[in-house]
């Protein structure tokens, strides 16, 4: 009978023996279970129950391997460029799993061969494997159901997936179970192990060492299996988000990088709320009012107002029916306001009035920060507890996104000064000494000192950055643009349709009071305005020359001017001030290069390229190069180039929006492209000029009035915001809220990144003080490593 028992088990090990037989006491000699009691005969019967699930439970995952994995790399019905991945995100780290379930079931096997029929304990080897194997679990575990929403996304989309997928049913082995069933074998392991010890802990002794034993192991699992369950809740609201992020259907043309892919992307809160939409055709006719169902999705960086679609196979669609409003941009309107009836049409479809119902619905309000009239939506929740949990959902929602974006700044707001410049808010002559509004800005360095010259309605005032009292040096009022030419002790400034160049050196010395005023105005030089008003001005270096790019406006003709600045040590620093025309030209060091070309009349700026400048206009941007201005004139280059668009829907919309847009400039970015940037949209164009990807188009949050590239990104200014989005994608990252913003100044030569902006500040008795903020690009902060940093542990002798 022993023989016999022992050849039994070897079947049941080795899988051979049939199922019905699969239990412990027809493996164990009748003499044997005679001699036990009841409750030990009940405790043997566990333990085997035990050691055939992990048995069972291997070869299923030994079946994954086999029946699902290895084929699936073999046979590629999913796209060869995306089968690794797949597979790793369906499978995740499952080889990890049976590969130490198959070193924990080698040892229980040889536990059974020892010391069959009846094994002692197993206590042991179970707890010695559960502290290995939690790591791989936790990893597997939180990651399950995403790996579930990959495959059934699959299977909805690849009919090539869907065959195969079937095919692998067929496999007797399976069992007709579907792979579903055999992923989650993992997720339902431990807690049917744990049910098993505890039930064997009932019906052991009590003098049995088990019972201390087995009580620690099952607290590991249960602690185990409750950490895990945040996890799981966490991947189940992740596929949620995958969910919606799959069915959403946008707009065509407009190129919208809302980073839904990004890992730290999640759905805050979702649900269905009414919205009522006005039919009104004009405004004579009385408006009348229909309801409509959306599905309102609230991400951690956007609101979406989606309505769903029903298309053919039963596919999810949502339409995005509103530009996704980002949470930098979203403000809370009232959330008090009594329910309103619906008007709901019968079930039976009638549609006669009499036989309608009328349901409470209760309404709050949210809106666009910049547009607050125009993008101001009114939705209805279906109970007052629904909108309650909208109003906790939006305001918990703003304020992470809040707290992240201080925390994780691209370009971070450093105020300079906010005390000296005041100004009247009123038309009434203002009591105490004010200066007018911060109309531009220049820094400057002279003599290892560094300044910061501001120019207001009042004048041109000069400090030291360190200092918060400022000097005034030049009674030039309201400059509209400065800069310092530190290589030429130059600082030019634009007053009055002038360009004036005074002695940088002594700009410094007036300020600090070792020069007169008198001798920093005799050392002014007019540059440019003697033959027409200058407009605006650009200077800096083209190819191997430094140069000054001015638009000067001439009766009813405006026209390209282009000079070469040079240094003169003869040049004539105390030319006398003169604007009736006593000085024939511009002073010797700043040389004429080539001859004046018109431009178009409303040109309004410049935007600078590697070698070449594009003049912004009404009708585009003007290329022109200032190394050879004639040769431009002949044939200009006018950008975008909207090549057929009358036969193209795409590129006809995009020049129909561009047409009512004011060019702002030009970036380069990668792969040839430059993105040409308006006030109120953006596309990308070709070497050639011709807009692409597929004549797509972006749309700024706020209508901007200038704009500053540095880097990878491109900084927006607005009145009330500053956006700065990434220049590849127009990506929105960052938010700068302020009042009355105004760009006073952005670093023209390549080594100057500074970026100046006067806003205001405190307002107290009609006055308002004009704060000076500098844009300083910030840096990731990285933490070293211990075994980086030299002599960590010389103290300490290891």
């Amino acid at each position: 009978m022993l023989l016999e028992s022992e050849e039994d088990l070897r079947r049941f090990q080795a899988g051979e023996l049939p199922e019905n037989d699969q239990e412990w006491y027809k493996l164990v000699p009748a003499s044997a279970r005679e001699v036990l009691d009841k409750r030990e005969v009940t405790r043997q019967s566990i333990l085997f129950e035990i050691i055939r699930s992990e048995k069972d439970y291997v070869n299923d995952l030994v079946l994954v391997k086999e029946v699902f994995i290895e084929p699936l790399l073999n046979t590629s019905p999913v796209p060869h460029h995306r089968l690794k991945g797949f597979v790793n995100e369906v499978f995740w780290n499952i080889d990890a799993i049976r590969e130490e379930h198959e070193r924990m079931l080698g040892a229980l096997f040889q536990k059974q061969r020892e010391f069959h029929p009846l094994i002692d304990s197993i206590a042991e080897i179970v707890t010695n494997h559960v502290l290995q194997f939690q790591s791989a679990y936790e990893d597997y575990i939180k990651h399950y159901p995403l790996a579930g929403a990959r495959h059934r996304a699959e299977l909805k989309r690849n009919t090539r997936y869907q065959f195969f997928i079937q095919q692998c049913t067929q496999d007797p082995r399976v069992r007709k179970r579907d792979l579903i069933t055999f992923l989650s074998r993992p997720v339902t392991r431990l807690p049917r192990l744990s049910l098993l010890l505890e039930n064997a802990k009932e019906h052991t002794a009590p003098d049995h060492p088990d019972q201390e034993a087995l009580p620690i192991i099952l607290q590991i699992l249960k602690t185990f299996v409750k950490a895990t369950q945040p996890g799981i809740a966490a991947a189940e609201d992740k596929v949620k988000f995958w969910e919606l992020c799959e069915s959403l259907s946008y707009q065509k043309g407009e190129i919208l990088d809302l980073d839904l892919y990004d890992d730290k992307r999640t759905l805050v809160y979702s649900g269905p709320l009414g919205r009522r939409w006005n039919e009104k055709m004009s405004q004579l006719e009385v408006p009348t009012y229909r309801w409509i169902d959306l599905h309102v999705a609230l991400l951690d960086s956007y609101l979406l107002l989606l309505k769903p679609e029903n298309r053919p196979g039963g596919v999810p669609k949502r339409s995005v029916v509103s530009r996704p409003i980002p949470l930098e941009y979203l403000r809370l309107g009232s959330f008090s306001d009594p329910p309103e009836k619906r008007k709901e049409q019968a079930e039976d479809g009638s549609r006669f009035h009499f036989r309608s119902t009328y349901r409470d619905v209760w309404p709050f309000t949210i809106y666009h920060a910049y547009e607050k009239s125009r993008r101001r939506y009114t939705l209805f929740a279906g109970s007052e507890a629904v909108r309650g949990k909208w109003r906790n959902a939006l305001m918990d929602a703003l304020a992470v996104r809040e707290a992240q974006q201080e925390s994780n700044m691209w370009f971070a707001p450093h105020t300079v000064h906010e005390r000296f410049f005041r100004y009247s808010e009123s038309f009434a002559p203002p009591a105490g000494n004010v200066t007018g509004r911060i109309t531009a800005m220049a820094p400057m360095t002279s003599g290892g000192k560094n300044f910061l010259v501001v120019g207001c309605g009042s004048g041109v005032y000069v400090a030291l950055r360190t200092e918060f009292e400022y000097t005034k040096v030049l009674n030039l009022a309201n400059p509209a643009s400065m800069l310092a030419l530190p290589e030429f002790n130059k600082l030019l400034v634009l007053s009055d349709h002038y360009l004036y160049a005074y002695a940088l050196d002594l700009v410094a010395r007036t300020a600090a009071g070792h020069a007169t005023t008198e001798q920093l105005e005799a050392s002014r030089q007019i540059v440019a305005g003697q033959d027409g008003g200058v407009l605006f001005f650009r200077a800096g270096r083209i190819g191997s020359r430094n140069m000054i790019l001015y638009a000067s406006k001439r009766l009813m003709q405006v026209f390209f001017n282009a000079l070469e600045i040079s240094w003169s040590d003869d040049a004539t620093f105390s030319q006398r001030r003169s604007v009736s025309g006593s000085t024939p030209g511009p002073p010797s060091n700043y040389r004429p290069f080539g001859e004046p070309i018109p431009i178009p009349k409303d040109t309004h700026d410049f935007t600078a390229l590697h070698t070449r400048i594009g003049v912004c206009h009404e009708k585009g941007i003007t290329i022109v190069d200032p190394t050879n201005p004639s040769a431009s004139g002949s044939s200009p280059i006018i950008l975008p180039k909207f090549m057929g668009s009358d036969g193209s829907s795409p590129m006809y919309a995009l020049k129909s929006r561009c047409q009512d847009a004011k060019p702002l400039g030009l970036v380069r970015c990668l792969n040839d492209e430059i993105l040409v940037i308006y006030d109120e949209v953006g596309c990308y164009i070709d070497k050639h000029g011709v807009p692409c990807r597929s004549a797509g188009y972006l749309r700024w949050e706020s209508k901007a009035s200038a704009f500053v590239h540095l880097g990878g990104h491109i900084l927006l200014f607005s009145p009330e915001f500053v956006e700065v989005r990434t220049v590849q994608t127009g990506k929105l990252v960052q938010v700068i809220e302020a009042v009355d913003v105004r760009l006073a100044y952005q670093g023209l030569l390549p080594a100057d990144q500074t970026v100046l902006v006067a806003c205001r500040g405190r307002v107290e008795r009609g006055i308002a003080t004009d704060k000076i903020v500098e844009l300083v690009e910030t840096s990731e902060i990285t933490t070293p490593r211990a075994s980086a940093v030299p002599g960590l542990w010389d103290e300490w002798d290891m």
